[in-house]
C-alpha cells in the first residue's frame, strides 16, 4: 500500500488520556483503591495496543517504548483521585470520552490493520487485529471489574460498526486501490457518522434469545 496512515501524536496522547480518565471513572464507581484506579486507567487506555502487539504481532507495545504514556495515565489517575467527589458522575467527561472514542476507535483500528497486513496475517486475522486495537482496552476493563464486556451486550451499535469500518478500509485499499491516507480518513469519518447517528437515534441491538413474554 501507499504511505502508511499514522495517528497524529497529539491525538494519540489525547485519546490515551481521555480513555484513561474513562477507566479511572469506572474504577471510582466500582469503589476501587488507588492501585485499582491506575490499573483500570492503564488497561482502558492502552489495553488494545498491548493485546495487539503482545498477542498477535509479537512486538513491544508503545506504552513500554514511548516515555509519555505512563506519565499521562498516572496524571489521569491523580486527577480523578483529586476530583473524585465532583467528577465521578460528571456528564461532560462522559461526552468528551464518547467523542474521542468515536474518532480514536477507527483510527487505532486502521493502524492495527496496517501492522497486521505488514506482518503477512490473512485478511480475516487483519480484521480481528483491527477490532482488537480499537476495543481491546474496553474489553479488558470490563473483564477486570467482572462485567460482561460492553461490546457483547445488547445496546447501541458499536462492535458491528467497528468491524464494518475495518472491512471498508480493506475494501478501499485492497480492492479499489485507494491510497492509504484518504482510505483511513474515509473510514474514520464513516465510523464517526454512524456512531453519532446511533447515539442520536438510540439504535440498538437485541438479545438473540428474548426473555419469555418479551
Amino acid at each position: 500500500m501507499s504511505t502508511a496512515f499514522h495517528v497524529p501524536v497529539f491525538f494519540d496522547y489525547l485519546a490515551t488520556f481521555s480513555w484513561a480518565l474513562s477507566g479511572a471513572i469506572v474504577a471510582l464507581r466500582k469503589r476501587l483503591d488507588v492501585v485499582g484506579v491506575f490499573v483500570l486507567a492503564l488497561l482502558t487506555s492502552v489495553g488494545g495496543s498491548i493485546l495487539r502487539d503482545g498477542v498477535f504481532l509479537q512486538r513491544t507495545p508503545p506504552v513500554l517504548t514511548d516515555p509519555v504514556y505512563l506519565p499521562l495515565i498516572t496524571l489521569a489517575t491523580l486527577l480523578i483521585g483529586l476530583l473524585r467527589q465532583r467528577i465521578a458522575d460528571l456528564k461532560v467527561v462522559d461526552k468528551l470520552v464518547s467523542t474521542i472514542d468515536a474518532i480514536g476507535t477507527p483510527a487505532f483500528a486502521v493502524v492495527g490493520m496496517q501492522l497486521a497486513l505488514g506482518a503477512g496475517i490473512p485478511l480475516p486475522g487483519v480484521v480481528l487485529v483491527g477490532a482488537v486495537s480499537g476495543v481491546g482496552g474496553g474489553v479488558l476493563r470490563d473483564m477486570i471489574v467482572r462485567e460482561i464486556p460492553f461490546i457483547l451486550q445488547p445496546g447501541q451499535f458499536f462492535s458491528v460498526v467497528v468491524v464494518l469500518a475495518c472491512l471498508v478500509f480493506l475494501l478501499l485499499t485492497l480492492a479499489l486501490d485507494v491510497a492509504t491516507l484518504p482510505a483511513a480518513w474515509t473510514t474514520i469519518a464513516l465510523f464517526f457518522m454512524i456512531r453519532s447517528l446511533t447515539i442520536r437515534y438510540n439504535w440498538q441491538t437485541r438479545p438473540v434469545l428474548r426473555e419469555p413474554g418479551a
